[in-house]
């Protein structure tokens, strides 16, 4: 019997196109564009509205990766606040961050306005949930960094974020309005669609085996036995990157994200758990978020096995996770699981890698991909046009792979399995 691990609820609109367009033999583009997710897809739209002819090369189906297989989260902001960047990277530098940083999210929403996707959203905010006096004091400080630059946000007492949430064991959090909730596999898709209205040509299946810059022209492999050429090629494949790049791969950790749904939740429960659409993450080291979807049922999210899973019961924790925050859904049935892979840096921040003039590669959305990588592509295209490194929001940094990098998964994983029995004790 098959094992149901990969049923994600996300829907591709009924319009949706495959894809199989591709430069004609010898004729030049001015970017290839490797892997067809959020990332890729919006640097093809931007670059195409600047005028430049892009081909976007995706080795599996658009939406097929955890572009379309995440939360749905819209989270504007970095894993840092506003006072550590300024900090880490100056006051230039670190303004230009905190500025991009705020932006994410609007640019997520503004181009479903502005492009009209076929995206089911809900803009009402984010709330990440304080389990501790810790977690607490720490959403106090993200509150005054962001309130001090104008940010719709607010802390919620214990009783508000009961009331917001219905869920139990909160000692209170932090409300960012500026955040949201998409379909995420509907917002891929349609991303695909209007980049292809715009000229860019999209090709799924096509695996790039290979690149090799010859007198400043990029000549680009692929596993079918195609060839192109092009001015300039963006590596936008995070945490399904290979050796296409050297030491490239090494300098992520990939991890899964497991997530489960629940049937569509009753009426009266439905009225109580999440009654204005928010997200929410919360506080533990192994950090659970969650949200409603678009028919009403309650899917919530968190770090899963780093193998592939074998059975439903690779998602137990996520199911224990669901019961102790609401012990009225018990009786209610789990009926969608699916997984993601996604890529940690370090650092916990993204990287923008250029080993060489013409080559660009990005890796690490750090869970706020949705918004982060389609803000990015904006500013990647800009940066491809201008050759103007301020429309970087991120330093270009050196591939710096990470030592022992065979080892880090298993001390990751041990991390991971350490993390969950310190949350597990508090509770």
């Amino acid at each position: 019997m098959p094992i149901p691990f990969s049923d994600p609820i996300w829907r591709k609109p009924q319009a949706a196109s495959r894809f199989q367009s591709l430069f004609p033999s010898g004729e030049k583009a001015d970017v290839v564009i490797v892997g067809g997710g959020i990332m890729g897809l919006s640097t093809a739209l931007h670059a195409a509205g600047l005028g430049m002819s892009v081909q976007v090369l995706e080795a599996g189906e658009i939406g097929q990766g955890a572009s379309g297989l995440n939360g749905g989260q819209v989270i504007p902001g970095l894993k840092y606040d506003p006072e550590w960047l300024l900090e880490h990277f100056g006051p230039e530098r670190g303004e230009a961050l905190v500025n991009f940083a705020a932006s994410t999210a609007d640019a997520v929403f503004e181009l479903i306005r502005d492009e009209k996707l076929a995206v089911p959203f809900v803009r009402n905010g984010w709330i990440q949930a304080a389990h501790t006096e810790v977690a607490l004091k720490a959403a106090a400080t993200r509150d005054r960094q962001w309130r001090a630059r104008g940010a719709d946000v607010r802390l919620l007492s214990a009783a508000e974020i009961a009331a917001m949430t219905g869920a139990q064991g909160y000692l209170g959090g932090w409300l960012d309005r500026r955040a949201g909730v998409i379909d995420p596999l509907a917002y891929t898709s349609e991303l695909a669609r209007v980049a292809a209205a715009a000229g860019v040509r999209i090709a799924e299946r096509e695996k790039v085996v290979r690149l090799a810059n010859a007198a400043g022209v990029w000549r680009i492999s692929t596993e079918n036995g195609l060839e192109l050429q092009a001015k300039a090629v963006v590596l936008a494949t995070n945490a399904y990157t290979d050796g296409l790049i050297p030491g490239l791969a090494e300098t992520i950790v990939p991890l899964h994200s497991f997530q489960i749904a629940t049937a569509p939740l009753p009426p009266n429960l439905a009225a109580t758990i999440l009654p204005e659409g928010q997200a929410v993450s919360d506080s533990r080291r192994i950090l659970v978020y969650y949200r409603k979807s678009a028919d009403g049922r309650l899917v919530l999210g968190g770090r899963g096995r780093m193998a592939l899973p074998t059975s439903t019961s690779d998602w137990a924790h996520l199911e224990r996770a669901l019961r102790r925050l609401y012990p009225m859904l018990s009786d209610v049935a789990i009926e969608r699981r699916w997984f993601g892979r996604v890529a940690m840096t370090p650092d916990h921040l993204p990287h923008i890698h250029e080993p060489e003039q013409g080559l660009l590669a990005v890796v690490g959305c750090q869970g706020r991909g949705v918004g982060l990588m389609t803000a990015l592509g904006e500013r990647i295209a800009g940066y491809l046009q201008s050759g103007d490194a301020r429309q970087l929001p991120f330093p270009v940094s050196p591939i710096r792979p990470i030592p022992l990098h065979a080892f880090r998964q298993v001390g990751v994983a041990a991390t991971i399995a350490w993390y969950r029995l310190l949350d597990a004790l508090e509770r």
